[in-house]
C-alpha cells in the first residue's frame, strides 16, 4: 500500500523539485521510504509502505529487466505468486508484487489488466512507446486523480493534495460535483469536486499518449443472476470466501483483522482462524450500554485471538473533527470516519495490515432498507395502474401502512431507493441553495428497477467506491495502515453478486446465504444479533455544546467561504441538528479548511 504521483512532459528533470512536493504531500500513505525515477518526458514519484518484499528490491518506482518500463503501484495484487509461474520467463530480481505486473506487461501490454486482481491503482511509463498505461482496480479501493498543469502537463496522483501540491493548477469548483454531494454526502467516484482535477472510475483504464487521453471500461459487474440451489451456493460461498481469505493473509508483516462483532467481520474472523490460528483481533467501541465490545469479545474468545478492544474516550467531537478533516479532500458526510480513523490510529500500534468486513452489506443484503424494499416487491406492482388507484382510494378512507405509501409515491423499488434511502437535499432544496446542476453517474448495466439485485449492484457502483471505500482508504492511509477487503475479492464477489435475491433476503432474515453458511462458525449470540451501526445517533452528537459552538462559527458567518458556493439565507433553514444541517457543517468545514484553493 503506498501513495503514488507522476508528471507527463517535456524536459522532465526540470520537475524534481515539484514531484517531491507531490509525494511529500502524501507521505502518510508510504512512511518508509519515498523515491522517484525520471525519464526525458515523465517523472514518477512513490511513497512506500513496506509490506511484500522489504528488500531495496521491492522499492518504487521500479524499472523493468529492460529499462524501457518503469511502474508506480498503490495496492495489493492477491496470488500474484500464481501469476508470476505463468510468466516465468521473465527474470525476476525480487518477490515483490509489483515486478509481476512488468512481467505481464512484456507480454501482454494493456490486455495485463483482464487478468490482475486485486485493489490497485498504477501507472507504467513505456519509454519505446512515448505511452503511460494507468488503471484502477474494479470496485474502486484504491484512488486515482489525473490533472492537465498550466504549461498542458499530466498529471495524476494518488490523492487530490498531492496534484494541487505540485502548483500546477488553479483548481475550479465543480457545481455537479457540489449537487451530487449535497444530494448523496459524498462526490460520485467518477468526478472530483474540481472541474479540472479528475477522478479514474474503477474499472477503468488510461492511456496517454502524444498529448491525449483514451479512456475505457475494461471490466462491468456480472449481469445476470445464476439459479443454483441453497445446498450449491453455500459450498461455493465457504469455498471462495476461504480462498479469498487465504491470498489476502500474504504478507511479510503481520495481517490482523478488524472485529466488530458483526456477521461480517465475525466471519472474516473465523476463517483467517484456519490459517492463522492465534491472529490479532481490534475491536473498537463506545462506552454506552449499545457497545458491540461484548460481541465481538466472544468472537475473539471463541477463536483465542490477540484481542486488542479500543474504548471511546469522550474526546471533545470537534477535535475528532478536525483531526480526519486534512486528509479528506473533498466533501464527505460520513460520520463514521471519526471512529474509523481511531481504530485505524490504534490498529496501527501493533499491525500493517488490517483485514476487513466491509461491502458485506451489499452482497449479501444486509440493510433493513433492502427488507422494506423486498415487502415492497412482494406485496405490490408497480406497473399495475389498477392496484395504485385503488391503494389511492383506499388511502382517503383508512390509514394505510409505510410500505403501501412509498409504493403509491414512487414508480420502483429504484427509484424509492435512490431518492429516499439514498438521499439527503432534494432537487427544491438544493434549488433553494442555489445549486440547480444535476450529476448523472454512469453505470455498467440497464438496471431493472424493480431487482433487489440490481439495487445492490447499484450500490456496488455507486454507493460502495463513493463512500464506504473512500473512507477506508483515506481514514487507513492517514494512518499508514493497509486495509484489505476479502468479500472484494474478484471471484468471491462476482459469486454472490448473481446470487439470486431469494438468497439474499426474505420476509424473515437479511444475509440468507452468510447466515447458512457460517453461522456454525459464530457462538449463538452472534448468530442471533440484528445489525448495528458504528456509533451513536447524530442527534447525541449535537447534543454537544462544542459541536454547536463550531456549527455556528462555520454557518451562521456570511464570510466563510462556503457562501461563495450555496446561498447564506437557505442554509440558514437546514440547521436543525440533523443530518442536513450535518451535511452543511461538513461542506463548510471542506471550504474553510481549502480555501487557499477556493
Amino acid at each position: 500500500m503506498c501513495g503514488i504521483a507522476g508528471i507527463v512532459t517535456k524536459n522532465a528533470e526540470n520537475y524534481s523539485e515539484i514531484i517531491q512536493k507531490m509525494t511529500d504531500a502524501i507521505a502518510h500513505r508510504g512512511p518508509d521510504s519515498a523515491h522517484h525515477e525520471y525519464f526525458e518526458n515523465t517523472i514518477l514519484g512513490h511513497r512506500r509502505l513496506s509490506i511484500i518484499d522489504l528488500s531495496e528490491n521491492g522499492k518504487q518506482p521500479m524499472f523493468s529487466n529492460s529499462k524501457n518500463e518503469c511502474i508506480v503501484l498503490n495496492g495489493e495484487i492477491y496470488g500474484y505468486q500464481a501469476i508470476k509461474k505463468q510468466y516465468c520467463e521473465y527474470p525476476y530480481q525480487g518477490g515483490s508484487d509489483t515486478e509481476v505486473i512488468l512481467a505481464m506487461y512484456q507480454r501482454k501490454k494493456e490486455q495485463l489488466i483482464h487478468d490482475l486482481p486485486g485493489m490497485f491503482a498504477f501507472a507504467i511509463w513505456d519509454n519505446e512507446k512515448q505511452q503511460l498505461f494507468c488503471a484502477r482496480d474494479r470496485f474502486g479501493e484504491k484512488p486515482f486523480y489525473y490533472a492537465y498543469g498550466k504549461n498542458g502537463e499530466f498529471i495524476f496522483a494518488s490523492e487530490i493534495k498531492a496534484i494541487l501540491a505540485s502548483g500546477l493548477i488553479d483548481p475550479q469548483i465543480s457545481q455537479e460535483a457540489l449537487s451530487h454531494y449535497l444530494q448523496y454526502g459524498y462526490v460520485s467516484t467518477y468526478q472530483s469536486i474540481y472541474s479540472n482535477i479528475y477522478a479514474l472510475p474503477p474499472a477503468h483504464q488510461l492511456i496517454w499518449k502524444e498529448g491525449k487521453i483514451e479512456i475505457s471500461r475494461y471490466y462491468s459487474l456480472p449481469k445476470k443472476d445464476r439459479v443454483l440451489s441453497l445446498s450449491e451456493a453455500k459450498e461455493e460461498f465457504t469455498y471462495l470466501l476461504r480462498s479469498a481469505i487465504e491470498k489476502q493473509l500474504i504478507a511479510d508483516v503481520e495481517v490482523g483483522s478488524f472485529l466488530s462483532g458483526g456477521l461480517d467481520s465475525s466471519s472474516v474472523v473465523a476463517m483467517v482462524n484456519e490459517f492463522l490460528p492465534h491472529q490479532t483481533t481490534i475491536s473498537f467501541g463506545y462506552d454506552h450500554e449499545d457497545s458491540e465490545l461484548k460481541y465481538a469479545k466472544e468472537i475473539a474468545e471463541k477463536y483465542n485471538t490477540r484481542h486488542i478492544e479500543i474504548h471511546e474516550k469522550k474526546e471533545d467531537l470537534v477535535s475528532g473533527i478536525l483531526k480526519v478533516a486534512p486528509f479528506l479532500d473533498e466533501p464527505f458526510a460520513d460520520r463514521s470516519c471519526v471512529p474509523h480513523f481511531e481504530i485505524c490510529k490504534s490498529a496501527r500500534k501493533n499491525l500493517k495490515v488490517v483485514l476487513s468486513g466491509d461491502v458485506g452489506d451489499e452482497l449479501f443484503g444486509g440493510y433493513s432498507f433492502y427488507k422494506v424494499e423486498h415487502e415492497m416487491k412482494k406485496h405490490f406492482s408497480y406497473q399495475n395502474i389498477l392496484a395504485q388507484f385503488g391503494q389511492k382510494l383506499y388511502k382517503n378512507v383508512k390509514q394505510i401502512s409505510y410500505i403501501s405509501q412509498k409504493n403509491i409515491q414512487y414508480g420502483s423499488i429504484l427509484d424509492f431507493h435512490q431518492n429516499e434511502v439514498r438521499n439527503f437535499f432534494d432537487n427544491s432544496e438544493r434549488a433553494s441553495l442555489g445549486i440547480t446542476q444535476n450529476y448523472q453517474q454512469p453505470y455498467s448495466f440497464e438496471a431493472d428497477k424493480n431487482s433487489l439485485n440490481d439495487i445492490m449492484r447499484t450500490d456496488l457502483e455507486k454507493f460502495v467506491p463513493g463512500n464506504m471505500l473512500v473512507k477506508s482508504d483515506r481514514m487507513a492511509m492517514a494512518n499508514s495502515l493497509e486495509v484489505r477487503t476479502p468479500f472484494l475479492d474478484i471471484d468471491f464477489a462476482e459469486f454472490c453478486i448473481q446470487l439470486p435475491d431469494q438468497l439474499k433476503i426474505n420476509s424473515e432474515n437479511d444475509k440468507i446465504i452468510l447466515r447458512e453458511s457460517m453461522s456454525s462458525y459464530w457462538t449463538e449470540t452472534i448468530r442471533n444479533r440484528n445489525k448495528q451501526g458504528f456509533g451513536l445517533g447524530i442527534e447525541n452528537w449535537f447534543e454537544e455544546e462544542s459541536l454547536l459552538k463550531f456549527s455556528d462559527e462555520l454557518l451562521k458567518d456570511k464570510n466563510q467561504k462556503v457562501f461563495n458556493y450555496i446561498d447564506f439565507k437557505a442554509a440558514q433553514k437546514f440547521q436543525d441538528k440533523g443530518q442536513k444541517h450535518w451535511n452543511l457543517l461538513q461542506l463548510a468545514l471542506w471550504a474553510s479548511q481549502h480555501s487557499k484553493f477556493l
